[in-house]
C-alpha cells in the first residue's frame, strides 16, 4: 500500500504535490519523496518520515517547476529502508521518474533479465525501481534509430511493452523530463488511480492520484479513474492522450481497499468507500440476527477509525446504544503497518485510552474493520475488560485473513495470522473475547458490488487465497513469506540502523 501522485499545469507544481501527499499520508507513513522538473533539469527530495516531516520550507523552495510526482510509501517486503523511497530517477531515455502503488510478482525474473539482456544495474531491491527500468528499457527500443523527438504513440507502444513483461498489480505515475506525465493502471485495475483537472485564468492543471480525496481537498474536479491497462498522457501543453494498451483486461480492485485501505470520504471505480462500510455493517449484522438470535448486546463501540462507519450501521440494526469507548492518538501511526511485533504491541497502549463508564458492567460487542494478526484485537478485548466489560463480544466487518497478499499490502507470512489453522472459536479464545463473528466473503463482495453493479470480481486473495495474475505459486509463496517473518524485519530494521550509524561516523 502506498499513495501516488503526479501533476502537470500551469503554476508550480511544489505544493500542489505537498498537500495531495498530506491527504493520502494514510497509505504511507514510512516515507515520502517529491519530484519536480522545469522542463531541463529535476529537483528531488525524499526521506524516511512522515510528509510534515520530510519536507521543510527550505526544500519546497527547491523544488522547481510546474510538473512533478510524489509518493508516500510503507515497507512492501524487503523494502523499508531509506534508500527505496520513492520515486526513482534514471537519466536515459530523457529523464524518466516514477512513482508506484502495487507490487510486481514476477520480480526477481525481470531483476536478473534487466542485467544480463540490459545491462542495467539496480540499486535497491524495490520492484519499482525494476519498474523504472523496464519502461526506460522499453522507450529506448521504442526509441531507436536516433530519434529524439518523443510522441504519444511511442510512449503507448512502450508502456505495452511494460504490461508484458511486467505481471502483478500496479498503478503508476512517471514524469518525464521536457514532455509531460504518463500514467497507466495493470491490466486487473487492482491498485486505484484517479483523475482529476482544474481551470482557471493561467489554463488547466491535471493532477494523478490513488485516491479521489485529493482531489476535492484541493479542489480538483474528477474526471474518471485510470482504466485498467490503460496509459494517460498529459503533455507539458495541457493535451491529453489516452490508449487501452491492454484488450484484454479484467476489472478486479483490491476489496481490502475498501475494508481498510482507503480513506472512507473516497469514491474508487465509482465507488464510494463510505457506503460499502455502512454495507459491511448491515450484512454483518444480519450475520448476528440470523446465528445468534438472543445476543445480549448493550453496546457498541468501534476500534477507531476505520470500522466506525460498519459499527454504527449494526448498533442501528441491534437497536442499541453506538458509544465511542476508545480515545485514539491522533499522533500514532496505524498499528497494521507497523514493522514489528514488538513495535505494534508498544503501540497499542500508546495509541488508544479507554472511557472506562461506556464498558463497566456492560456486555459490548467491539467492531472492528478485520483481524490480521489478532496482537491489536486481543490487547484491545483487554483494554475492555479492564475497564469492567461484563462480556466482551468481537466482530470483524471482514472475513478471516488466511493468506499473504502480494499484490502490494506488506501482510505477514501466513503462520503470523491469528487465523492460521485455528476455527473461529479458537481465535475467540485466542484473543479473549467471548464471542467472535466474522463477515462472510459472499457478503463483503456484495457490500461493494451494490455501489457498482458494473464491477462483478473484486482481487480477495487474502481472504480465499486465489491470485488472479495466474503467476503466484508455493514457491513463491514461501519466498514472500520468508521475507515477511517479524524476525526478518527485525534484522532488516537493526542493520539499517548499524549502517546509518557507520554513515554517521564517516
Amino acid at each position: 500500500m502506498c499513495g501516488v501522485v503526479g501533476l502537470v499545469g500551469p503554476h508550480p507544481a511544489n505544493r500542489v504535490i505537498y498537500e495531495a501527499l498530506t491527504v493520502v499520508q494514510h497509505r504511507g507513513q514510512d516515507a515520502a519523496g517529491i519530484l519536480t522538473s522545469d522542463g531541463r533539469q529535476v529537483y528531488l527530495r525524499k526521506d524516511n518520515g512522515l510528509v510534515r516531516d520530510v519536507f521543510h520550507n527550505r526544500h519546497m523552495v527547491q523544488l522547481k517547476g510546474n510538473m512533478g510526482v510524489g509518493h508516500v510509501r510503507y515497507p512492501t517486503a524487503g523494502s523499508d529502508s531509506k534508500a527505496e523511497a520513492q520515486p526513482f530517477y534514471v537519466n536515459s531515455p530523457f529523464g524518466l521518474a516514477l512513482g508506484h502503488n502495487g507490487n510486481l510478482t514476477n520480480a526477481d525474473h525481470l531483476r536478473n533479465e534487466l542485467f544480463q539482456e540490459g545491462l542495467r544495474q539496480l540499486n535497491t531491491s524495490s520492484d519499482s525501481e525494476i519498474l523504472l527500468n523496464v519502461l526506460a528499457h522499453e522507450l529506448h527500443e521504442v526509441m531507436g534509430g536516433g530519434r529524439t523527438e518523443l510522441t504519444p504513440e511511442d510512449l503507448f507502444r512502450s508502456v505495452r511493452g511494460v504490461f508484458e513483461r511486467c505481471h502483478g498489480a500496479y498503478a503508476v505515475v512517471v514524469l518525464i523530463v521536457g514532455y509531460g506525465l504518463l500514467v497507466f493502471r495493470d491490466r486487473y485495475g487492482i491498485r486505484p488511480l484517479i483523475y482529476g483537472t482544474m481551470n482557471d485564468d493561467k489554463g488547466v492543471s491535471h493532477l494523478v492520484a490513488s485516491e479521489s480525496v485529493a482531489m476535492d481537498v484541493l479542489g480538483y474536479q474528477i474526471e474518471r479513474d485510470i482504466r485498467p491497462g490503460e496509459a494517460l498522457f498529459i503533455d507539458l501543453k495541457g493535451n491529453v492522450h489516452s490508449h487501452q494498451c491492454v484488450e484484454e483486461v479484467s476489472h478486479n480492485p483490491c476489496i481490502f481497499e475498501f475494508v481498510y485501505l482507503a480513506r472512507p470520504d473516497s469514491i474508487i471505480d465509482d465507488i464510494p468507500v463510505h457506503r460499502t462500510r455502512l454495507n459491511m455493517g448491515e450484512r454483518l449484522a444480519k450475520k448476528v440476527l440470523r446465528e445468534w438470535p438472543d445476543y445480549e448486546i448493550d453496546v457498541v463501540i468501534p476500534v477507531p477509525d476505520t470500522s466506525r462507519t460498519a459499527a454504527l450501521q449494526m448498533a442501528y440494526a441491534f437497536g442499541v446504544n453506538y458509544r465511542e469507548g476508545f480515545i485514539k492518538n491522533r499522533y500514532m501511526g496505524r498499528t497494521f503497518i507497523m514493522p514489528g511485533q514488538a513495535e505494534r504491541k508498544r503501540s497499542v497502549r500508546q495509541k488508544l485510552n479507554v472511557i472506562d463508564q461506556e464498558f463497566a458492567g456492560k456486555a459490548v460487542l467491539l467492531v472492528d474493520d478485520s483481524i490480521v494478526r489478532g496482537t491489536t484485537s486481543k490487547q484491545i478485548v483487554q483494554l475492555a475488560r479492564d475497564a469492567g466489560a461484563k462480556k466482551v463480544y468481537f466482530a470483524s466487518a471482514a472475513p478471516p485473513v488466511r493468506y499473504p497478499n502480494v499484490y502490494g499490502i506488506d501482510m505477514p507470512c501466513s503462520e503470523e495470522f491469528v487465523a492460521h489453522n485455528r476455527e473461529v472459536d479458537e481465535i475467540a479464545l485466542e484473543i479473549g473475547a467471548d464471542k467472535l463473528i466474522y463477515q462472510d466473503l459472499e457478503d463483503l463482495v456484495a457490500s461493494v458490488r451494490e455501489c457498482n453493479a458494473s464491477i462483478t470480481e473484486y482481487e480477495t486473495s487474502c481472504f480465499d487465497g486465489i491470485y488472479l495474475t495466474g503467476d503466484v505459486g508455493s514457491e513463491y509463496l514461501e519466498r514472500v513469506e520468508n521475507s515477511r517473518r517479524d524476525s526478518v524485519k527485525s534484522d532488516q530494521k537493526q542493520n539499517e540502523l548499524d549502517n546509518t550509524e557507520v554513515y554517521a561516523c564517516q
